[in-house]
């Protein structure tokens, strides 16, 4: 840890913060895996490849978590049981419409972007600056994906303008 530069004690609670977004990641995974598999009706296409897109990238983010808590010297949250427990998030069943899965999804974001909060706040006290620029960039990211989720589930109006010769 010397060599971080960086207090043990204030680290541990960082990392109890970053376990719990580690958990939050792995159920947020496994609902996008089960909303992937389960997607039927006209918006199939579109949601199995982005539920798709949204696992592979929650993929990603869960090993770079599970790193940085390697990297501070510390054991990351490995077993799913434990997942449940620690996690701000619920396992869902996969009888949704497209709109309630895209509804569930954004409601998952708000809790991890809340998390995600909980970690830049417990790093900023430890002067942990990797933590904090790690998490910001995932929190740029997770916005935009909402924003392009509820901009999917808004309605619209049905316009035809006439084309003029």
């Amino acid at each position: 840890m010397k060599y971080l530069n960086l207090d043990k004690e204030t680290t541990n609670k960082t990392v109890e913060q970053l376990n719990i977004l580690l958990a939050d990641y792995h159920l947020y995974y496994q609902k996008l895996r089960n909303y992937h598999w389960n997607i039927v009706g006209q918006s199939f296409f579109y949601l199995h490849e982005k539920f798709e897109e949204m696992y592979d990238d929650a993929m990603l983010k869960i090993d770079e978590i599970a790193e940085r808590i390697l990297t501070l010297r510390y054991e990351p949250t490995s077993n799913f049981s434990d997942y449940l427990k620690l996690s701000n998030l619920k396992e869902s069943n996969s009888d949704k419409s497209d709109k309630e899965m895209v509804k569930e999804l954004l409601g998952d974001h708000s809790k991890i972007l809340s998390q995600m909060s909980n970690v830049v706040e417990t790093a900023d006290k430890a002067g942990d600056e990797g933590t904090i620029d790690l998490i910001g960039a995932y929190i740029r990211e997770l916005e935009k994906t909402s924003w392009m989720l509820d901009a999917w589930s808004m309605k619209t109006k049905d316009t035809h303008k006439e084309i003029k010769s």
